[in-house]
C-alpha cells in the first residue's frame, strides 16, 4: 500500500526498550506539513501509549496539510490515556513538547490486494464526483475491511442472491452506500452494472444515494437513517438463530448456518437505537452476528472528540459482545483477517470490532477531515488522490486483475450453494417432516392451506371484551395456524395480551422459542423486525406496545412502509379509554398522524369481526405493514360487522334507507363505532333514514373501486356525521361540509376511563345530539 496517503505520523523503527520509554523512528508522509521530523529520534512513554519529543513541530491536526499547530491552537484533552484507545491522527503540543500518538506503519498487501481495495475506492470517488453528490469519505477508509470480508469471508452467490443460506451483509452506515454498490458489482451481481455505477443519485437508478432494499438485488436491507442499520442486523441475526435452533440436527448436515455482518460507524454507535438493538443481542448471545466498527473519529461537524469520547468497545463489552480492536484498518490486511476469524471462533456471543481508520484515506488534502465525509473531492484532489495512490486508470475504468479477483465470488458461490443442496437433500432423506415445513414455508413462503378458517368470528349475542383480548385470541390461533408467525412486546406482553401461549421464548440456548421479550426497547423492536422480516425466509414478525408510544418507533415504521415490508404492529390503550394513565399515555393526534405515512394500513376494529377481519389483511399484506389499535376497555359485538367488510376499509354496518339515498351517514371507528349504532336506532324511531358506516382503515377503502366507493358514500348525502375519539384531522374529507365530527381536538385527562369518556363528548347521547343538528342545517 502506498503509504503517502496516509496523512498520521507512524512509528517505522523500534531501536531500543528501556523500562516504559522506547526510542524510536518517527515518519510523518505529509512532508509539508511536518518540520525536521522525518527521521528524528523520539521516546514512547507507554503510560500513555504516546511518542513524544521536545523539538518543535508543525504537524497535520484535522486541519488542511499545510495549516500550523501552535500552542494556542492545541489542546490537551486531545492526548489519550492508557485506556488503549489510540488517537491516530491528533498532534499535541504542550510547552513545546511533541506527543503524537502511535500508529503502526500498515503493512503492503500483494499488488492484486491493492488494486481491488483502491479498485473500491475510485469506483466511489469517479461516481460521487460524476453525480457532484455523495459521501465517499467512508468507502475510501473502509475499503480494506470490505475486501478482505467479501473476499475471503462472506458466503454468497453473486448469481443467485436470493439463496436462502446466504451470509448477510449491512451497511448501517447507508450514507457510504457507493462502498456496497462497488462491491455488488466488482463480485458480480447482475443488479449493479458499470453504468448503474454512473448513475448513482440519479432518475430511476438502481443506485440511489442510500441503500434500498426494495431498489437494488443484494442489498438486504434499507439503511441511511443512522442506527437502524445495525438494528436490522440483529434483527437478521434472530432470525437466522431462530431457524437454526428450530431446524438443524445433530445427525444432519445443517440447513441453517450463516452469518450477518454490519459495518457502522460512529453516528450508528452515537444513535439511541443502536444501544437498545445491541444490548438486546448480547443478552440472546447471537453469536452469529459479527459488527465492524469504522472508527473513524470524524462526523458532518468534526472531530468526534466535540461530542462523542466514551470508550465504546467497553461499552459493547458491558452489553455481553466479545470486543476485539484493529488499531491499523488502513492496511493491514492480516490483523483485519485475524479478528474476523476470532469472532467466528466466538460462538456464545456477538462480536464488535473496533477498525480504526482513516476517512477519505488516500486524499492527501481532505483524508481524516469532515470535507471528505459528504462531499465530492473535486477535480484537483481527485487527481491529486489518483497520484498519491497510483492509480492509473481513468474513471470507472477497473483493471482486469481486479475484475477476476472479486469475480471468484461467482464460481466460489456457486459451489457453496451447490454443496448446501446437496446437504439439503441428505438432510431430507433424514428429516422428511422437518424438510418439507422448511421448503414450504420458509424458503418458498407460502401460507398453509385454510389457515384463515381458524379464525373466529362473531355474533351478537356473543358477549363483549376489549378488542385488545380479542386480539390476544386471535394472535395464539395464528401462531398455531402458521409457522412462520412469531412476536413480542416491548415489556407490556400481559397489558398488550400479546403472548403466545404453547410457545417458550426466545431466550440464550433457546432460540426456538417465537415470543420476542423485547423489554422497554421500543425503537430497537421496530428495527429488530424490519430485520426479522427482511431475512426473507418467510417469517411475519409482530411487535406490540402502547398505542402512545409508537412515537418511539416511528423510525423504524417509516423504514417499513419505506421497504414494502409487512410488518404487523399490535398497539393497544388506543385512545381517551386509557383513563387514569392520564394524557402522558392517552393518544390523540397519533390516528391521524399514522393515516400520513404513505403505504401504512392503519386499522381500528370495532369488534370481534373487525379484529379477526384486521389480522387477516395484515397476514395478506406482505408489503404494506400494518398497525392495529386495540382498546382496554370491553366493546360489544355490533349487528353487521363483518371480516369480509373490514377487508374493505369501510362498510355498511346497518342501513334503514332505499336506491342509496339515507337521509344521514353516520361513521365510526374503534370503540365509538357503538355510539353511531346506538344513535342512528334512536334517530330511525323517530323515522329518519340513517345509514351506520364502520370505517376501520381509510387506506384500504382508498384501493375500492369508485363504484363500491359510491355504494358506501353516495355523492349525493352530504349530511354526515363522524366519531372517534381522535382529533379530528383528515375527518373533513369524508364528513363534507355539510357534515360534523365528535373528536378531540386537546389532550386528555386523568380518571376513570368512561368518565373521561364522556366527559369528552364520546357517548350515545352527543352523537345523536349532533346528528341532530347537521339534519337540521
Amino acid at each position: 500500500m502506498a503509504d503517502t496517503g496516509f496523512v498520521a505520523p507512524f512509528l517505522t523503527g523500534v531501536s531500543s526498550v528501556q523500562g516504559a520509554s522506547v526510542t524510536a523512528t518517527l515518519r510523518c508522509p505529509v512532508a509539508k506539513s511536518v518540520s525536521a521530523a522525518s527521521a528524528s529520534n523520539y521516546s514512547y512513554d507507554a503510560s500513555v501509549k504516546t511518542i513524544v519529543g521536545t523539538r518543535p513541530f508543525r504537524a497535520y491536526n484535522g486541519l488542511r496539510a499545510s495549516s500550523s499547530l501552535d500552542k494556542s491552537s492545541s489542546t490537551a484533552a486531545l492526548k489519550k490515556t492508557a485506556s488503549g484507545d489510540i488517537a491516530r491522527r491528533s498532534v499535541v503540543i504542550t510547552n513545546e513538547t511533541l506527543a503524537v500518538p502511535l500508529i503502526a506503519e500498515p503493512p503492503k498487501g500483494t499488488k492484486v490486494d491493492e488494486l481491488c481495495i483502491n479498485s473500491i475506492r475510485f469506483l466511489a470517488i469517479d461516481a460521487v464526483e460524476k453525480a457532484k453528490s455523495g459521501h465517499p469519505g467512508l468507502p475510501m477508509g473502509c475499503a480494506p475491511m470490505s475486501y478482505v470480508l467479501w473476499n475471503k469471508y462472506m458466503k454468497y452467490n453473486p448469481k443467485n442472491p436470493n439463496w436462502i443460506n446466504r451470509d448477510r451483509f449491512v451497511l448501517s452506515a447507508g450514507h457510504g452506500c457507493m462502498l456496497q454498490y462497488a462491491l455488488l458489482h466488482l463480485t458480480g451481481f447482475d443488479s449493479v452494472s458499470i453504468e448503474d455505477l454512473k448513475q448513482f443519485r440519479q432518475w430511476d437508478s438502481k443506485t440511489p444515494g442510500h441503500p434500498e432494499s426494495f431498489i437494488t438485488e443484494g442489498v438486504e436491507v434499507t439503511t441511511g437513517p443512522l442506527g437502524q442499520g445495525i438494528a436490522n442486523a440483529v434483527g437478521l441475526a434472530m432470525a437466522e438463530a431462530h431457524l437454526a435452533a428450530r431446524f438443524n440436527k445433530p445427525d444432519a448436515p445443517k440447513i441453517v448456518d450463516q452469518y450477518t455482518y454490519c459495518i457502522l460507524g460512529d453516528g450508528c454507535n452515537m444513535e439511541g437505537v443502536s444501544g437498545e438493538a445491541c444490548s438486546l443481542a448480547g443478552h440472546q448471545g447471537l453469536g452469529k452476528l459479527i459488527a465492524l466498527y469504522d472508527d473513524n473519529k470524524i462526523s458532518i461537524d468534526g472531530h468526534t472528540d466535540i461530542s462523542f469520547t466514551e470508550d465504546v468497545s467497553k461499552r459493547f463489552e458491558a452489553y455481553g459482545w466479545h470486543t476485539i480492536h484493529v488499531q491499523n484498518g488502513n492496511g493491514d490486511l492480516d490483523a483485519i483477517s485475524k479478528a474476523i476469524e476470532e469472532a467466528k471462533a466466538v460462538t456464545d456471543k456477538p462480536t464488535f470490532i473496533k477498525v480504526s481508520t482513516t476517512i477519505g484515506y488516500g486524499s492527501p488534502n481532505l483524508a481524516n477531515t469532515h470535507s471528505v465525509h459528504g462531499a465530492a473531492l473535486g477535480d484537483k484532489e481527485v487527481g491529486a488522490t489518483r497520484k498519491n495512490l497510483n492509480w492509473e486508470y481513468p474513471p470507472f475504468v477497473i483493471p482486469e486483475e481486479s475484475y477476476a479477483k472479486f469475480r471468484e465470488s461467482i464460481p466460489k458461490g456457486a459451489a457453496a450453494e451447490a454443496q448446501w443442496q446437496k446437504d439439503f437433500e441428505a438432510y431430507k432423506a433424514k428429516y422428511p417432516t422437518e424438510a418439507a415445513e422448511f421448503e414450504k414455508y420458509f424458503i418458498k413462503m407460502e401460507l398453509p392451506e385454510g389457515w384463515e378458517k381458524a379464525l373466529p368470528t362473531f355474533t351478537p349475542q356473543d358477549p363483549g371484551d376489549a378488542t385488545r383480548n380479542l386480539s390476544g385470541r386471535v394472535l395464539n390461533i395464528l401462531a398455531d395456524e402458521i409457522p412462520t408467525f412469531l412476536g413480542g412486546s416491548a415489556d407490556l406482553a400481559p397489558s398488550n395480551m400479546t403472548l403466545l401461549k404453547k410457545f417458550p421464548d426466545f431466550q440464550k440456548g433457546q432460540h426456538h422459542g417465537r415470543n420476542l421479550r423485547f423489554g422497554v426497547r421500543e425503537f430497537g423492536m421496530g428495527a429488530i423486525c424490519n430485520g426479522i422480516l427482511l431475512h426473507d425466509s418467510g417469517l411475519i414478525p409482530y411487535c406490540a406496545t402502547f398505542f402512545v408510544f409508537t412515537d418511539y418507533m416511528r423510525g423504524a415504521m417509516r423504514l417499513a412502509a419505506l421497504s414494502e415490508i409487512g410488518v404487523i404492529y399490535v398497539m393497544t390503550h388506543d385512545s381517551l379509554g386509557v383513563g387514569e394513565d392520564g394524557p402522558t399515555h392517552q393518544p390523540i393526534e397519533h390516528l391521524a398522524s399514522h393515516r400520513c405515512q404513505i403505504n401504512l394500513n392503519v386499522m381500528r376494529p370495532a369488534d370481534g369481526n373487525e379484529v379477526t377481519g384486521a389480522y387477516k389483511s395484515a397476514i395478506l399484506e406482505r408489503k404494506t405493514p400494518t398497525l392495529i389499535t386495540l382498546t382496554r376497555q370491553k366493546v360489544p359485538n355490533l349487528e353487521g360487522s363483518s371480516v369480509e367488510g373490514t377487508l374493505k376499509g369501510a362498510y355498511i354496518l346497518t342501513d334503514n334507507s332505499t336506491d342509496n339515498k339515507p337521509d344521514i351517514i353516520l361513521m365510526g371507528t374503534g370503540s365509538e363505532t357503538q355510539w353511531a349504532a346506538g344513535a342512528a336506532e334512536k334517530l330511525r324511531a323517530e323515522g329518519v333514514k340513517v345509514r351506520v358506516v364502520s370505517f376501520p382503515c381509510w387506506e384500504l377503502f382508498e384501493k375500492q373501486s369508485d363504484e363500491y366507493k359510491e355504494s358506501v358514500f353516495p355523492k349525493a348525502v352530504k349530511k354526515r356525521v363522524a366519531v372517534e375519539a381522535g382529533c379530528s384531522f383528515g375527518w373533513s374529507k369524508w364528513v363534507t361540509d355539510d357534515g360534523a365530527t365528535v373528536t378531540i381536538d386537546t389532550y386528555g385527562a386523568s380518571a376513570p376511563g368512561d368518565l373521561v369518556m364522556a366527559n369528552f363528548g364520546f357517548t350515545l347521547d352527543n352523537v345523536y345530539n349532533t346528528a341532530k343538528k347537521v339534519l337540521s342545517q
